[in-house]
């Protein structure tokens, strides 16, 4: 989830700069650098809601839901 937060944040700083959107001193380049970066190591730390190692119930592998493949 950090990294798609981070993503949005260049995302929206990409744009502003391609549309040559004239910003304040709150939101200039190092701003969103630093935000975008904080976030990417926030996530590469492991926090937030990343993946996990066991989903719910104990069991690992592939959960499907409805219908299971295969199964008539």
């Amino acid at each position: 989830m950090l990294a798609i937060a981070a993503a949005v944040v260049f995302g929206i700083y990409l744009l502003l700069d391609l549309l040559d959107v004239k910003t304040t001193d709150l939101f200039n380049f190092p701003t969103f650098a630093s935000l975008g970066l904080l976030l990417l190591s926030l996530y590469l730390a492991g926090i937030g809601s990343g993946p996990r190692g066991t989903g719910s119930g104990g069991s690992s592998g592939r959960r499907f839901y409805g219908r299971r493949p295969g199964r008539g």
